[in-house]
């Protein structure tokens, strides 16, 4: 091979390689900044394992055997790196192979980050709703389903309101609280009474009772959407603009929490506990934003917490992204922001009060830890 060949031999591996390199680096830096512009949450976890040292590591070896003596091995594969974005597949798991083929596979997209008691793939939580005009029909109310906790004056709520309880979809409501409820798509209404507002209204009054004020935000969601000519879809966006407004006046919230419930029968969402059948909790977290640890690391801690003085009360934190839902939940928009499911479509009043006091009990010594800690701190 003559000189020449040999230089445009060697300058084009370089380019190829260079070539290479730069568009990991453009790829990996575009999701980073614009997640939301990938429809994948695969691609986004691709890239964010992609490391710079394990990058500069793989290349040194290729140029430099030497490396190969001193330096741990690792399974680092640039052109399987590629193949996995340019498929959007992990060959690794079969789920993904099958996600975009089989009509709903997309569920088990959802990662079960901390699996509750019972907690299985088969019984994760989906997001759906039926029709506006469904979820604004008003309905027979059924309120003699329990005792409903005691009927005296609500605490006061304290003046600093560091916790900002709201409901991005608040017309899930709950079946013994309603009339003639066949499947769970009819258990749905506007009522405050019987839908999760009253779960945010109890949760507020039982946080004063321990000294912490929240706000509590009782928007009717589904009639705003209609207002707006948006579909139940938009509910995250128009929460958005609730809680925006709520941060932008009150520089004291410190937590989001959005209360929502689940579609699954009571089999699965109920737990006995002592002598007391209580309304199974659980955590969803968004993936798709730079909160995403954090928030995870908050919803972790407290599933935790909860489960050492509730043995069973939490279904686990599930991590979701655009694929199998919202993807975000607003939770970009703080640092502490939870989604947080109680009970299911069949509990009644008296295991949603349980919970929410057990829940209040358990959050408060979070919280007041973490107050003591910053203030120590400071």
């Amino acid at each position: 091979m003559n000189s020449k060949l040999r230089i445009h031999s060697v300058f084009f591996y370089i380019n190829s390689w260079l070539f290479s390199i730069c568009a990991v680096v453009v790829l990996a830096g575009i999701v980073t900044v614009y997640p939301s512009a990938f429809t994948s949450s695969h691609v986004n976890l691709l890239l964010k394992d992609i490391k710079a040292d394990q990058l500069f590591i793989h290349f040194l070896k290729a140029e430099n055997h030497y490396f190969y003596r001193d330096m741990p091995t690792e399974s680092y594969s640039l052109p399987g790196t590629l193949f996995k974005l340019a498929t959007n597949t992990q060959p690794q798991d079969v789920r993904t192979f099958l996600g975009r083929e089989l009509p709903g596979f997309s569920i088990f997209d959802t990662g079960i980050a901390v699996a509750g008691e019972g907690t299985y793939f088969t019984n994760l939580p989906v997001e759906s709703a039926p029709p506006l005009e469904v979820l604004l029909k008003e309905r027979e109310l059924a309120l003699d389903n329990g005792d409903g906790g005691n009927t005296s004056a609500p605490p006061a709520i304290p003046d600093k309101k560091s916790v900002l309880i709201y409901h991005s979809h608040s017309w899930e409501s709950f079946a013994p609280l309603l009339k003639d409820v066949k499947d769970s798509n009819e258990a749905v209404s506007p009522n405050e009474q019987v839908n999760v507002i009253a779960v945010g209204k109890k949760l507020s009054e039982e946080l004063a009772t321990k000294g912490i004020g929240a706000e509590h935000d009782k928007t009717n969601t589904a009639a705003e959407l209609k207002k707006k000519g948006w579909s139940w879809e938009s509910s995250y966006s128009l929460a958005r603009e609730t809680v925006q407004a709520a941060m932008a006046e009150n520089k004291d919230v410190k937590f989001l929490i959005d209360i929502h419930r689940d579609s699954l029968p009571r089999e699965e969402t109920t737990a006995l506990i002592g002598q007391k059948q209580y309304a199974r909790l659980f955590f969803v977290v968004g993936r798709e934003h730079k909160n995403y640890e954090q928030n995870l690391k908050v919803a972790s801690e407290l599933h935790k917490a909860l489960e050492a003085k509730y043995k069973g009360i939490s279904r686990g934190v599930f991590v979701k992204g655009k694929s199998e839902g919202n993807g975000i939940y607003n939770q970009d928009l703080s640092e502490r922001a939870l989604l947080l499911e109680f009970g299911g479509v069949e509990n009644n009043l008296d295991e949603l009060n349980h919970s929410i006091e057990a829940f209040a009990e358990v959050f408060s010594e979070y919280y007041w830890k973490a107050e003591t800690f910053n203030a120590e701190g400071n």
